[in-house]
């Protein structure tokens, strides 16, 4: 397979080498000119103490003095904790010559309206909001755990965890960016591109690649967790990969399967009942990200518990920190757009079954007005009056409140683990995050 790869592909990956290496060298900047977390850990640790002694409640309060961590020096600092060597993808499969020839392959697209260039940049870059950490958060729950009568030759000694909870760490990104390249499929309709030959092109061009750079991401997640030989664990991890695809099938959806709210209840328990929605926003909120979300992370935290030899209790602590924390971090997710100088741009698209839109439509249906026009497509939506209308609203405040529940829940199971840098670095996350 090596002799495929062209000049052009070997050009593309120097360029993603050169940009990897300037942002070590940054790291390594930050940390020769003194930024230490030594503050961050004090921040953190003193939290995860208080949390049951009442001295903490819903925010850092009389911590305020001292700066939160940073986000970017959380997952750098993070990262030196477990050897892990990105905060985004692994760099064992990043750099094989298949997704080489991807990579390659998805230039092609470029100028296109291909959902696929979008899901690209968001794997390489989201900010804060990179779920490709993953696998560094399953990583430091395990250090944070520990391990029971493991073999001297299955332990990572240099980073305090086991090669099979590494190997689990990968499987993990593996799953979740495979779905996220899935996700980047359009639904071609029959004469939607009469008279457009080259469109039609890109699209059908587009779905091959996130067909086949999907299935082999996936496919190669698969490999590695046979590899493991632990039945149970497979069966754990195929679970989640259950979840993810029914969350594609949850509630409404508009031709393109993008996500639209639940119909508002007007006492027809058979409407209701047919998109298994109770009538809280909430409920309807957390039952979608744990599908696409939230499972994933808990299921995977709580099998690096069980490689560990950890009794059940414990194991089911670590699906609750995963799922938590998941939740927190989609609702960081959803306040960005109506965050002061998170960059949005007024009448850019936004998730319709965000938190903040839930909220305001639980008590304001006259929302449904606006969003209903998407249900031919998402694009057909004012986005920016519906934007307007839920920042004046009730759904800000309540998002807030949401992440800070689940964030308080997750640092909630971290005081159960023995103080280390490990769960210290877990905590600096969760903080760094915002709402606490």
């Amino acid at each position: 397979m090596a002799h495929c790869v062209s000049s052009k592909s070997l050009g593309v990956l120097r360029k993603f080498n050169k940009s990897v290496i300037q942002a070590v060298c940054n790291s390594q900047w930050i940390m020769n000119n003194g930024i230490r977390s030594v503050v961050n850990t004090n921040v953190a640790d003193s939290y995860v103490r208080g949390l049951h002694t009442g001295e903490v409640k819903c925010s850092v309060g009389k911590y305020a003095q001292n700066p939160k961590p940073d986000w970017n020096r959380a997952v750098s600092e993070a990262e030196k904790i477990v050897g892990y060597p990105t905060s985004f993808l692994s760099l064992r499969w990043l750099l094989s010559d298949e997704i080489a020839n991807i990579a390659l392959h998805l230039r092609q697209l470029v100028g296109s309206n291909h959902p696929l260039l979008k899901t690209a940049k968001s794997l390489i870059y989201n900010g804060r909001n990179n779920m490709q950490a993953w696998g560094l958060i399953v990583l430091l729950l395990s250090k944070a755990a520990g391990h029971l009568n493991a073999n001297s030759l299955e332990e990572d000694k240099a980073a305090g965890v086991l090669h099979s909870q590494r190997a689990l760490a990968e499987i993990t990104e593996m799953i979740r960016t495979s779905h996220l390249v899935h996700k980047g499929l359009v639904n071609i309709r029959p004469g939607e591109y009469t008279g457009d030959a080259r469109t039609l092109s890109d699209m059908m061009f587009g779905n091959k690649i996130a067909l086949l750079g999907g299935d082999y991401l996936l496919g190669n997640s698969c490999v590695e967790l046979a590899a493991l030989r632990d039945y149970e664990l497979v069966e754990l991890m195929s679970s989640a990969v259950r979840d993810l695809a029914e969350g594609e099938f949850v509630g409404r959806r508009d031709s393109q399967n993008n996500p639209l709210p639940g119909p508002p209840l007007d006492g027809n328990a058979e409407e209701s009942s047919s998109y298994a929605f109770s009538p809280s926003a909430e409920e309807e909120w957390v039952m979608r990200n744990v599908l696409s979300a939230g499972g994933l992370l808990g299921k995977s935290c709580r099998g690096a518990l069980k490689l560990a030899g950890h009794v059940e209790e414990v194991q089911q602590q670590g699906f609750l920190f995963g799922k938590h924390l998941a939740l927190a971090w989609q609702a960081c997710f959803d306040l960005e757009p109506f965050t002061v100088g998170s960059g949005y741009s007024v009448g850019s698209s936004f998730n319709l079954t965000s938190a903040p839109v839930l909220f305001h439509l639980e008590q304001d249906s006259s929302l449904y007005d606006e969003i209903d026009k998407g249900l031919g497509s998402v694009e057909d939506v004012d986005y920016a009056k519906v934007h307007a209308i839920v920042s004046a609203g009730p759904g800000i405040a309540r998002t807030r409140e949401l992440q800070r529940t689940h964030s308080q829940k997750a640092l909630e199971v971290l005081e159960g683990f023995k103080e280390s840098d490990a769960r210290t670095a877990l905590a600096n996350i969760i903080f760094a995050m915002g709402g606490l």
